[in-house]
């Protein structure tokens, strides 16, 4: 029985180096995609870039059909260098996307100090939630589905507030996103700690868009309520 139980052991042993690396590997992965995002904003905010200048709606799904087109992509190219090459250029994509929101932000007297706070407490919340994850190595995979919902729901009211242009309704979307988002961060980083995303492309790319999303809605709460105007 010897030789099975080292058999057992070894196996283990394996299945935790490879989560490791996984993990380790996203985490990189996820520190090299904010330099094209950064480039991305910088370059969309000196270009005042707005993709959407014209038919809301249209633009809302022109980048859509963008973002779900770079993401195909990445899924079908996770396990070859074309895979990050994807990824990074579109998180480059996403910069540019930002630099738009970035733009408001700036034109209110204590702009920068708001996307600074946005960036803080993205960051706060990354860290704090992945520390949970890693530490605890709790399954948190129980919030797949609810999780699942609330993103469709936010996607939903986000598409219809296009047409109603309620303050009120993007305040409580941006709120309710920072909640949906930051629990995908826990269980994003769950799954791959406890083996369930062993491909550190696909989970850099889930993970990146947890933290996009924090960080856009945050900023969007901020400038609703701390927004200082010339």
């Amino acid at each position: 029985m010897q030789p099975q139980y080292q058999m057992t052991g070894s196996a283990s042993s394996e299945l935790a180096l490879q989560q490791n690396r996984v993990l380790r590997n996203t985490f990189l992965l996820l520190a090299l995609t904010m330099i094209p995002t950064v480039l991305g904003a910088f370059v969309g905010v000196q270009m005042q870039f707005s993709l959407f200048a014209g038919s809301p709606l249209m633009s809302f799904l022109l980048f859509l059909g963008i973002a779900f087109g770079f993401m195909w992509g990445i899924e079908r190219t996770k396990d070859s260098g074309v895979g990050v090459l994807l990824l990074l250029g579109f998180t480059f994509f996403m910069g540019l996307m930002l630099s738009r929101i970035l733009q408001v932000a700036l034109g209110f007297a204590n702009g920068a100090s708001l996307i600074a706070m946005a960036a803080g407490g993205t960051g706060v919340i990354f860290f704090s939630l992945a520390g949970v994850a890693t530490v605890t190595k709790r399954d948190f995979s129980f919030l797949g589905k609810f999780l699942f919902v609330g993103m469709i729901v936010v996607l939903l009211a986000a598409l219809a507030n296009i047409f109603f242009q309620i303050p009120a309704l993007s305040l409580t979307i941006s709120a309710i996103a920072v909640m949906i988002f930051s629990a995908y961060i826990l269980f994003d980083i769950s799954r791959i700690v406890n083996g369930g995303e062993d491909n550190y492309i696909s989970a850099t790319l889930a993970v990146y868009l947890d933290i996009y999303n924090v960080f856009v809605s945050l900023l969007n709460l901020l400038m609703a309520f701390s927004g200082e105007r010339d």
